[in-house]
């Protein structure tokens, strides 16, 4: 089954939601991110995936006290990024307690450092956010001129990649799932992670029909579209000895 993995947006060290990348179009949901880690630790959550927006902005991780809370009060595997451009921000934020560390526009900017340092560190995992099937950077905020098929294929030896659909995140209108089964026939040997759109259990259950392994939910669950006892639910039936 498809692997829920919760999402905790930081700004000023605070859970927040984006509508479409958008900073201006901004939801606070709680100021105690460790106490939603617990909870979702509680549904049977193992990863949770942690952006930093501040750093995304500033170039540089900037919320590494809130990094260390959450590492120091769960066992969470915690994906990281936002802002990642070195790596002494790589070190800092494994030191912090990351366990992935997600790179984005570093990867799209520097190819050929970003392969040095997935060569080196075994922890990282490519974040590429698309509109449609180009690639942004930047906090979402600049086009790359690339699309999402060509950066996959500048980096075959990459395990885990996440693609973020940025026209549905937080619309509750869907993942795009068209662009998944494509990724994942074109790169069958790439974990995948959807994120963008997810706004029902139904939308996770169409994911998991098309063999995607992972999915981003963040917004359906803070405004209650998606509950623990369903996250709990389907975590353990994921963990069961039939689904595996």
């Amino acid at each position: 089954m498809t692997l829920i993995i919760p999402a905790i947006d930081l700004i000023g060290g605070r859970c927040v939601r984006l509508t479409q990348g958008d900073f201006s179009r901004q939801s606070t949901y709680s100021s105690l991110p460790l106490e939603m880690a617990l909870q979702f630790r509680k549904a049977g959550i193992r990863r949770i995936h942690v952006v930093d927006l501040d750093g995304a902005k500033a170039g540089c991780p900037m919320n590494l006290e809130v990094l260390k809370e959450l590492a120091s009060g769960t066992d969470l595997d915690i994906e990281w990024g936002g802002g990642i451009q070195s790596e002494r921000d790589i070190e800092a934020a494994l030191e912090a307690g990351a366990g992935h560390i997600v790179c984005g526009t570093l990867a799209v900017r520097d190819p050929e450092r970003f392969l040095r340092w997935s060569a080196s560190y075994g922890c990282l995992v490519l974040g590429a956010d698309v509109r449609g099937m180009q690639v942004a950077t930047h906090g979402w905020l600049r086009d790359s001129g690339k699309d999402i098929f060509g950066l996959l294929e500048a980096f075959p030896s990459i395990r885990e990649a996440i693609v973020t659909q940025i026209a549905r995140d937080g619309t509750f209108k869907g993942p795009d799932i068209p662009l998944y089964r494509q990724l994942g026939e074109r790169f069958p040997d790439l974990v995948l992670t959807a994120s963008g759109g997810i706004g029902s259990m139904d939308d996770l259950r169409a994911l998991d029909d098309a063999g995607i392994p992972r999915a981003i939910v963040g917004k359906a669950i803070y405004e209650s579209r998606i509950s623990l006892e369903d996250i709990a639910l389907w975590s353990a039936n994921e963990s069961s000895p039939a689904s595996m």
